[in-house]
């Protein structure tokens, strides 16, 4: 298996282009393909999967799947079929399971592996032993796992005892975290009687579909203001289910900002999920008054899918609530380069999600911004850009930190700049979005 952060690092720069034309569909989603390789994992029998993203993170999940008993071919180009050994087949892993930087991959293993009689040891890069795994180990010890080592502040390396016999418990999330109420919808899928999840603000449904549409009884309804309560009957059969995997919404979102600042582009990103959870960037730059066109919506995986036309646009400030972060939690990076070529000043409130991503996002991005010569602060958790409209000077190099989403934003940025702009290392885009720079070069970006 590759390892996107072994060898020397290669920078990569980006030049300032001409316009973006033609059609790309960016690859399937990193969620939806994580679920679709622990759900084949979990059912009996053949889960065929296309469209999966074949990343490293999700090879790794793939991996730790083969370890616990699946059986994993590639078929063709995304397509793959998994033999599941269902719910309480599990068998224990010979060895360590190496997430590298997977952090959602190895936070949903921990849930399948916390609600079974296995014992599992889980380990990453240094990105990924940097972040904090306590949030999900609670609730997993509270169902009756175990954690028999783990490094200081709850981080990885970290052995997990699963439970014998998981209880259900009824848990109300901390934070508004897909990764953590799937942990633990996952060990409930073991444990007799009923597992309750309570959100006080929603957070991606991506489980609670894929539960549903793999045979799964599951109830959802709101709850207080904005919440959510999520109910899962254990120990279901769940059936083995074909699984088409929409684009990405987070990877669309670099070509889709890179067609807004260049000027005079026009594009078509195709087969993009637009579930409601997943489409803040969208909202963000409908409001900053972004040229996207939604084409031939249709339903492809259980997920809501469309065609998106994007035109060169004049961007203006706009104050975005921190209410939004959970559907767009991955696309600030991104949107703090469109809000650096809108006209006014743009505040995003809330970030402290970004802190404890796979750098500390929040100051990556203040960095990068710096490096471009952008009028920025970070004020408490908000993080506030200052555009000037098409005036960005460029030239600088990013510290990337070993994360993807730093690197393809500030490479999409000197797409626009008058100067370029480098990246320190551009190999961690693998983890994510294998083909970035080959789409990218393909609608007419220009990379040195």
């Amino acid at each position: 298996m590759s390892n996107a952060h072994a060898g020397a690092a290669q920078p990569l720069s980006a030049l300032r282009s001409g316009p973006l034309r033609g059609r790309a569909r960016v690859p399937g989603d990193k969620s939806i393909s994580h679920r679709a390789m622990i759900f084949g994992l979990l059912s009996v029998g053949r889960t065929t999967i296309e469209g999966l993203l074949e990343g490293d993170d999700v090879l790794r999940t793939a991996a730790a799947c083969r370890a616990l008993g699946a059986t994993i071919e590639r078929t063709g180009e995304g397509a793959w079929t998994v033999h599941g050994v269902g719910i309480g087949g599990l068998r224990e892993p010979d060895g360590v399971l190496d997430f590298g930087n997977a952090g959602t991959g190895s936070r949903l293993m921990m849930g399948v592996v916390g609600g079974h009689p296995v014992t599992a040891t889980f380990d990453g890069d240094a990105s990924l032993r940097k972040r904090p795994m306590r949030r999900i180990l609670d609730p997993l010890e509270m169902m009756g796992a175990e954690v028999i080592a783990q490094a200081e502040g709850g981080r990885c390396p970290i052995t997990l005892r699963g439970a014998a016999d998981p209880l259900p418990i009824t848990y109300r999330t901390p934070v508004a975290s897909a990764q953590i109420k799937s942990a633990v919808l996952l060990a409930g899928l073991n444990a007799p009687g009923r597992t309750t999840v309570i959100e006080t603000e929603a957070s991606r449904d991506h489980t609670e579909k894929m539960l549903a549409y793999f045979g799964a009884t599951v109830r959802v309804s709101p709850e207080g203001e904005g919440g959510r309560r999520i109910e899962l009957e254990g120990r279901p059969e769940l059936r083995p289910a074909p699984v088409v995997v929409p684009a990405d919404p987070s990877s669309a979102a670099f070509p889709m900002v890179a067609a807004l600042i260049v000027e005079g582009s026009d594009i078509v990103l195709e087969g993009v999920m637009l579930n409601p959870l997943r489409t803040g960037l969208l909202t963000t730059l409908r409001e900053m008054g972004a040229s996207i066109e939604v084409l031939e919506r249709r339903v492809e995986g259980g997920e809501e899918v469309a065609d998106l036309r994007l035109r060169a646009s004049a961007l203006k400030g706009v104050d975005v609530p921190a209410g939004r972060a959970p559907s767009m939690i991955d696309e600030y990076p991104i949107l703090a380069v469109a809000a650096s070529f809108a006209e006014g000043e743009t505040r995003m409130r809330g970030l402290h999600e970004l802190r404890v991503k796979e750098s500390d996002r929040l100051q990556a991005v203040a960095d990068g911004l710096a490096a471009a010569g952008v009028d920025h602060a970070i004020e408490g958790d908000d993080l506030v850009v200052r555009g000037k409209g098409g005036h960005v000077p460029g030239g600088g190099l990013v510290a990337t930190h070993l994360d993807h989403r730093i690197a393809m934003s500030f490479l999409v940025m000197g797409l626009a700049t008058r100067a370029p702009m480098q990246v320190d290392d551009a190999r961690m885009i693998e983890t994510s979005f294998p083909i970035f720079v080959e789409l990218m070069r393909g609608l007419g970006a220009e990379f040195a």
